[in-house]
């Protein structure tokens, strides 16, 4: 039996758990998907079987579908915060890994679209980390 996982919203409107298992896990670097995130990718789960179930603030969701194009994103109109929806006439579940509360381990399936990765994507790796807000921010 899979485990339930909750999710939310950053401003805590909107709060949904989702029944059920993923089957996959892709990094989507098309810039479709970095205009979403304004990131250097997407982190989407898909699942086929899994089940959305809204706990409160379904109504403060809405989704842009871009025109003639299969790319949508669902997001808390309050916030902003990326949220899950279903996708391909309601047989597919998309849930942003980030929308997810709390932990969990999940290997990426794939990074796809790589042929439209940013450029300043290539040595992400080799940037300084810290640990928190570095001094002077």
């Amino acid at each position: 039996m899979a485990a339930k996982k909750t999710g939310s919203c950053l401003c805590g409107k909107v709060n949904f758990e989702i029944d059920g298992d993923f089957e996959s896990f892709y990094l989507c670097h098309c810039s479709r998907c970095r205009k979403d995130s304004g990131s250097a990718h997407a982190a989407n789960l898909f699942s086929s079987t899994a089940r959305l179930n809204w706990l409160s603030g379904q109504g403060a969701v809405t989704t842009f579908h871009l025109p003639n194009s299969r790319h949508m994103k669902s997001f808390c109109t309050t916030c902003g915060s990326a949220m899950p929806n279903l996708q391909m006439e309601g047989t597919l579940l998309m849930v942003p890994a980030g929308s997810l509360d709390g932990d969990f381990w999940v290997n990426p399936t794939a990074h796809i679209f790589m042929s439209d990765k940013a450029l300043w994507d290539e040595s992400l790796h080799s940037a300084p980390m810290f640990e928190e807000l570095p001094d002077g921010l």
